[in-house]
């Protein structure tokens, strides 16, 4: 990040930017700057800022320092000198006859260099002029030649608006403007209504530009075929601003109607034939395109059901910036619910509660449940299923139901004995 400060040198002039040195700089306060002209007065008309290094344009000169009393006082001597300097380049003007106006002269703040600004129609041998001026001033002479525009902008004055000129109050630099926009604007085509007091065109031509440029794209174009509730018709007039047309209805063209550009259906934007073949649809599906204007009750319910879903996008924000501290919880508890289950496995960490299997007999009825001691790491072996024996003979118990038996008979469990299995049939 760099640390500048803006600078103007002229009231509603460009604004320049500086590197302040360290300097804390107050709006308004007066500041020597080391420029390409030399060392030259201006006042700060915005403080110290931050701005990334991309946005700044090298060579950021710097702030020599604080303008004191002594400056002050400098700055007004000039002021003086520029206005008598103004009426002896007059004289010499007429004296040499040259067909130039002279706008303004600007002394720089040490007074080593005059600059004369003036306009004329074409070029102007001044050099004898520029010798002449150097021999009553005894310092560097420099005439420059502005524009019409520069000129409005330097002496300033009021539009036909009521307003002080935006190029001499905010306007650092000129948009370029041409008569198309006026067109665009559907303004009058009169040079005395849409040029300024330079004789250029106005300069706020160009702030709606862009807005009547997209209403132009969504609004037809005179002389359209268009569909209205009320039958078909060619547009007559277009209304950018209220996005409205007047059109000349085929069942009745002596009276056209006005329509909201949604009630509006274009068949041919534009001069043109009628399209071959076309059939205009049914009244009754024409009619549903009727616009109707919103009342205060809707627009009430409109801004109800906005707040409404206002709040709802609020409360997904803060459940969207919740849940990485809910999952971080819950992978916490996973990892410590793995560490238990993995002591448990080892056989290091006792203490869970037991679960009760149910077993089932091999004629399909349940076992009572009766308490088995296990040993670490030893789980108890499960009954295998086998075929039911031929009719006449007794069921052979398997080694392991013998084995459970003598675990129930000599375990201290206390239950009763597991019932013989019913003979199976043939």
């Amino acid at each position: 990040m760099t640390e500048i400060i803006g600078v103007r040198f002229k009231s509603g002039g460009k604004q320049y930017y500086f590197d302040p040195k360290g300097l804390q700089v107050a709006l308004g306060q007066g500041v020597i700057l080391e420029t390409a002209r030399g060392i030259e007065y201006g006042e700060c008309v915005k403080a110290n800022t931050l701005v990334p290094d991309e946005t700044v344009v090298p060579p950021l000169r710097p702030v020599v320092r604080l303008a004191t009393e002594e400056d002050e006082k400098t700055v007004a001597r000039n002021r003086e000198k520029e206005a008598k300097a103004f009426r002896i380049c007059q004289e010499k003007i007429a004296q040499h006859g040259l067909e130039m106006k002279l706008v303004e002269v600007e002394y720089n703040f040490e007074g080593s260099k005059i600059l004369f600004f003036f306009t004329s129609e074409g070029r102007v041998d001044f050099r004898a002029l520029v010798k002449d001026l150097a021999g009553v001033f005894h310092t560097r002479i420099e005439l420059r030649q502005i524009g019409v525009r520069d000129e409005a902008k330097m002496l300033g004055g009021l539009g036909i608006c009521g307003k002080p000129f935006c190029c001499a109050t905010f306007l650092d630099e000129f948009q370029p403007v041409s008569i198309k926009m006026a067109k665009t604007q559907n303004l009058s085509l009169n040079p005395t209504k849409i040029s300024g007091t330079c004789g250029r065109l106005m300069c706020c031509l160009k702030y709606e530009q862009e807005a009547y440029e997209d209403a132009v794209h969504r609004m037809p174009k005179q002389d359209s075929f268009v569909e209205t509730p009320d039958g078909v018709g060619d547009v007559t007039q277009v209304d950018l601003l209220r996005e409205q047309v007047k059109v000349r209805l085929d069942s009745a063209p002596e009276a056209p109607k006005c329509y909201h550009n949604c009630e509006i259906c274009v068949v041919r934007n534009g001069k043109g034939k009628r399209p071959e073949g076309y059939v205009a649809p049914p009244p009754e599906e024409l009619a549903r395109r009727r616009y109707v204007a919103p009342r205060e009750e809707g627009r009430e319910e409109l801004q109800r059901e906005h707040t409404a879903l206002s709040d709802a996008l609020e409360r997904v924000f803060q459940a969207s910036e919740e849940a990485p501290a809910r999952e971080q919880r819950r992978d916490t508890q996973e990892s410590r619910g793995g560490r238990r289950g993995s002591r448990r496995r080892r056989g290091s960490g006792g203490g869970g509660e037991k679960k009760a299997q149910a077993q089932q007999s091999p004629a399909g009825k349940p076992a009572q449940d009766k308490p088995e001691r296990k040993t670490k790491g030893e789980r108890p072996p499960q009954p295998k299923a086998e075929a039911a024996p031929a009719s006449g003979e007794q069921p052979k118990k398997s080694s392991g139901s013998r084995r459970n038996h003598r675990r129930r008979r000599g375990g201290g469990g206390g239950g009763q004995p597991k019932p013989p299995a019913p003979q199976g049939e043939a």
